[in-house]
């Protein structure tokens, strides 16, 4: 084995130059002295989240702004969600249920709730969040904070993701790496183009003022990626975006089981990369092989190696594919310890690339014609057509 026999490598060793950007966590929300006064109204949407609501209603009802209300929307919940939100109602009375109204032709379930949510809401301010985020109890006085700080029209942030099962530790890192790398929110902040900004649908704080001018959530009522459409639309608008860590401040569990979370990203995937280049149709075209790059990316040097071992790969192509598979884990190992996940998954990676190009592929077969979420069914005729039809056939 010679020198020259390794260079093909040092392809594996390029990644290691996004760890700094990665690791880099500014600005960041714990950084802003807090803020009060304002009229806040904090919404839920909430389908089928009885494991999750109470946790994350006590949480922002422990927060030390003042004075803000609490609504959660129940959008037509199977289980126990507006039981267990009617019982903390009646020992808190910032906290009220607003039940949801049957999904009209041309919704998605999500965009509807929030919607909802905020015809009831009475607050100046209003920041959308998700049943299965937790609030420290300075996170909201914080944000507020930045969003007059910044001059902003509508303040996101990056929660810390909190990852418990094998399937979590091994899939959620490839996915979020990509959206990391690809928005950054130093990136997001000097954004001038739609295809440059993003909010994260578990915590975004508006003004009234610019919901409304933007359209509310009717303005993307037939998107999956809501919230990614959402500020494009202020962008557009020619409204001001503020995105920050919070990673101190909140935490979220996106999924719970190895099927919530291969049914959660088939259909995010394709349909949020296809809005995510909202003004260039070619590379909507190009997104899911997009996708599928990285996975295959990961997966080529140890697909050499079990290729040599069964005879199928030359002998020559071994010591490179075995430099490669070392480095990629030593990445996939940094990657983990920097999301608290113990760094002995990254030893994992190729499992969770072969998941993630199987989540890929799933959700660009599937595309806007199934999708599948909290019970609800929905095919690309459902847009014209009211999707409760499907509701419990998932």
């Amino acid at each position: 084995m010679s020198a020259a026999d390794l260079l093909p490598a040092l392809g594996w060793l390029a990644p290691f130059a996004a760890l700094p950007r990665l690791s880099d966590h500014r600005p960041n929300l714990s950084d802003v002295p807090p803020a009060a006064d304002v009229p806040v109204s904090v919404i839920i949407p909430a389908r089928n989240e009885a494991g999750t609501i109470e946790t994350a209603a006590q949480s922002i009802l422990a927060s030390t702004y003042r004075p803000f209300e609490l609504l959660v929307v129940d959008d037509r919940s199977t289980d126990d969600t507006a039981a267990s939100v009617t019982a903390l109602a009646a020992e808190d009375p910032r906290l009220r249920l607003v039940s949801g109204e049957p999904l009209p032709p041309g919704w998605y379930g999500k965009p509807w709730a929030c919607a909802q949510g905020a015809a009831a809401a009475t607050g100046t301010l209003l920041l959308f969040t998700d049943a299965d985020t937790r609030h420290k109890p300075e996170l909201l006085a914080r944000a507020v904070a930045a969003l007059a700080g910044a001059r902003a029209d509508l303040v996101t942030v990056a929660p810390f993701q909190r990852c418990v099962t094998f399937w979590e530790r091994v899939v959620m890192p490839q996915i979020l790496l990509l959206l990391g790398v690809r928005y950054h929110p130093k990136r997001v902040n000097g954004a001038r183009q739609p295809r440059d900004v993003i909010a994260n649908g578990q915590f975004i704080l508006t003004t009234r003022e610019a919901y409304d001018a933007v359209g509310t959530h009717a303005a993307v009522r037939q998107e999956v990626a809501e919230d990614l459409a959402l500020a494009q639309s202020y962008i557009r608008a020619g409204r001001r975006i503020h995105f920050a860590f919070a990673d101190r401040l909140m935490e979220t569990r996106m999924y719970r089981s190895r099927s919530e979370l291969v049914e959660g990203w088939t259909k995010n995937l394709y349909l949020g990369a296809r809005r995510s280049f909202p003004d260039q149709p070619w590379r909507r075209r190009l997104a899911p092989l997009t996708l599928a790059l990285p996975p295959l990316f990961w997966l080529l040097p140890p697909a050499v190696l079990l290729g040599g071992a069964l005879g199928l790969v030359s002998g020559r192509a071994e010591p490179a594919a075995l430099a490669a598979t070392v480095a990629t884990v030593v990445f996939w190992m940094l990657v983990s310890y920097g999301m608290k996940i113990p760094a002995v998954y990254g030893l994992a990676y190729p499992i969770g690339a072969a998941a993630t190009l199987y989540i890929v592929v799933r959700s660009a077969w599937r595309g806007a014609r199934r999708v599948e979420w909290r019970g609800r069914v929905y095919r690309s005729d459902d847009l014209d057509s009211p999707p409760e039809a499907g509701e419990n056939s998932a």
